[in-house]
């Protein structure tokens, strides 16, 4: 489906399912809608010319790294064609961060790259997905040279370190230690600063691979420590084959001697260790021995500043995808996790002077 208007910037619109495109199915609602219907809903900017790609339409809870790396590839074959202005992705918000992470550390292109959803079902009469939709394709049509993007609730967020941190409201996304980058309304974009983003990596050969089964992928697994938590989870991951584990510790990073052992056992069959933090917002900090950030740190863990657990944990997989060598791995994965400029904790750019970005973009009363 291709929607026209004069004078056009052309902007493709791939739907993947979600809050956005679901519909009640008798007993809950489950993505159904395809993206030309998800489009209909929304106002059209003006100058606008977008082109639906109906990729795959799934709950995003059941989104897998098959599905990401399609999206990944899908992405890049559109931005081969010089004459696509920018790319939405319609989304569900559960795994968003996630695919927008991924997007982000593979994404080189100056044209921009937008994430978006809902958090009430398609046909809502009051709800956000029209907007959501219309401001993205606005950000998508007016900004250059700010990676990967996700707009929600007029809000425009980097890709590096956003999180759902609402289950439920309608301001579903923010990045707890930064603020966002911009906002979008009234026929235009305030952006207000600029996001640190590391050298992109190439895409790789497993986003080629459609017919790639789960069990050929790098495994990355989760473990949380809490009271009383022992590493018998972590060892039954590495047992598993994981070739990558976050470990969400306490605090400012922190677990326990038996944690610190062992890390330092995976570490040195080549795995990768992360060190997020359970705590909402915040960077890690290497204060605490007895099995805290300095111990775990020691160890080999890589502390991993503000990025939180499932982001750490596309940061780690886009290691591994990178290449099957693993010292190369423990090379690549420390910008991935830091971004470009710091060591032990993310990198924020600076507050620059606003830029306003402002568009022909009202509302077209046959947008629909």
């Amino acid at each position: 489906m291709t929607t026209r208007a004069r004078d056009d910037r052309r902007i493709v619109l791939i739907s993947t399912g979600g809050t956005i495109a679901s519909r009640w199915q008798g007993s809950g609602y489950a993505a159904d809608a395809a993206g030309g219907d998800v489009l209909a809903s929304a106002a059209l900017p003006d100058g606008l010319s977008v082109e639906v790609v109906d990729l795959f339409n799934v709950n995003s809870s059941n989104m897998t790294t098959r599905h990401q790396l399609a999206l990944l590839r899908t992405v890049h074959e559109t931005l081969a064609d010089p004459g696509v202005d920018g790319i939405v992705i319609t989304h569900g918000t559960d795994t968003l961060e996630e695919t927008a992470f991924l997007l982000d550390l593979h994404h080189a292109d100056p044209r921009p790259v937008v994430l978006t959803g809902a958090q009430l079902p398609f046909g809502t009469g009051d709800g956000d997905g029209p907007s959501n939709l219309s401001d993205a394709l606005q950000v998508a049509a007016t900004v250059r040279d700010l990676g990967v993007l996700v707009v929600f609730d007029g809000m425009v967020h980097g890709a590096r370190g956003t999180l759902k941190t609402q289950t439920l409201a309608v301001d579903a996304f923010s990045d707890p230690s930064a603020p966002p980058l911009g906002k979008v309304g009234f026929s235009r974009v305030d952006i207000r600063r600029t996001p640190a983003r590391p050298a992109a990596l190439p895409l790789p050969a497993a986003a080629y691979a459609a017919d790639y089964a789960a069990g050929d992928l790098p495994r990355v697994d989760v473990i949380t420590h809490h009271s009383d938590a022992d590493p018998v989870l972590f060892e039954a991951a590495l047992a598993a084959g994981a070739q990558g584990i976050v470990l969400v510790a306490t605090g400012a990073g922190n677990a326990t001697p038996d944690f610190v052992a062992a890390v330092t056992r995976a570490v040195a069959s080549g795995v990768l260790v992360a060190v997020t933090t359970r705590v909402p917002a915040g960077p890690l900090a290497a204060l605490y021995t007895g099995g805290g950030a300095v111990d775990l740190a020691a160890a080999g863990g890589r502390l991993t500043g503000t990025l939180r657990a499932a982001q750490a944990r596309i940061a780690l997989l886009s290691a591994a995808l990178a290449t099957p060598d693993r010292a190369e791995r423990a090379e690549l994965v420390g910008p991935l996790l830091n971004g470009p400029e710091s060591v032990g904790e993310a990198s924020v750019a600076a507050p620059e002077a606003d830029v306003v970005l402002e568009a022909d973009t009202r509302p077209r009363a046959d947008a629909a």
